[in-house]
């Protein structure tokens, strides 16, 4: 097969799936991984798929700017933070991961007083640090490019030294079939770990978030307690979600 062959094959797949792996076009193609790796260096460098560790990305899985996402949905965000934010008494410990749907959660906390935050999330840590007798424990790592906040080993191993109440996890996507998804290896990694992280986990996501396969599964989505949402997602999601685990939590 033509390299030319390939890359077209590798485009189609991408079009049907979304995402790539490196190992399945090598058995599907029957060619070597470096081969692979070529192909998808040429149609990165065209703009026409996105390099991920071990794969490809199409251009619509990778996740917009935070500022692109602060505007979508506001309203259905702020109900989920407040929602969330009737769980945590005073004087609990939290752990808020970065994102815009997490920042509704900790604008909801705002008037809490003397709580223990855990957080990668820059704007997080000076919004609830400093006030109300909270402590904020700023989660170190490699600073992301497209975020105020860290990732990374350096956050995992940090992360792994605490235990706390509760813990707010974002996600890329719930895939149709109720899993949890997210745009990178290094983000599912971090929020894998804070779902075990936490006496109750909860995942929020709202709406649009629903059917997305976002390309890189989130493990331990059935030790989240509630997924927090604006919207009741459709009755077949519905059911895959309650297989999975966690309970709804409607705001």
């Amino acid at each position: 097969m033509l390299a030319e062959q390939r890359q077209k094959f590798i485009l189609d797949q991408l079009v049907a799936s979304g995402a790539l792996a490196i190992s399945e076009l090598v058995g599907e193609l029957g060619v070597s991984r470096e081969t692979i790796r070529r192909d998808l260096n040429v149609l990165a460098a065209r703009g026409l798929l996105i390099l991920t560790h071990g794969g490809a990305l199409s251009p619509e899985r990778a996740e917009p700017d935070a500022q692109t996402r602060a505007a979508v949905n506001v309203e259905g965000k702020r109900a989920i933070g407040m929602r969330a934010a009737e769980l945590v008494p005073d004087g609990a410990s939290v752990i808020l991961d970065y994102g815009t749907t997490t920042h509704a959660v900790a604008q909801a906390l705002h008037g809490h007083r003397n709580l223990v935050v855990y957080t990668n999330d820059i704007a997080i840590a000076l919004l609830l640090g400093r006030r109300n007798g909270n402590r904020v424990v700023m989660l170190g790592g490699e600073l992301q490019d497209n975020e105020d906040a860290t990732q990374g080993w350096d956050t995992i191993e940090q992360l792994s030294r605490y235990r706390a109440d509760f813990a707010f996890v974002g996600t890329g996507g719930i895939t149709a079939d109720g899993q949890m998804s997210d745009f990178s290896r290094a983000a599912a990694e971090l929020r894998s770990r804070m779902l075990l992280a936490a006496g109750v986990a909860c995942v929020v996501a709202d709406h649009t978030k629903f059917g997305r396969n976002a390309g890189v599964l989130v493990k331990h989505f059935d030790k989240a307690a509630w997924l927090i949402s604006d919207r009741a997602p459709e009755p077949g999601l519905c059911a895959a979600l309650a297989a999975r685990g966690p309970a709804l939590r409607i705001a």
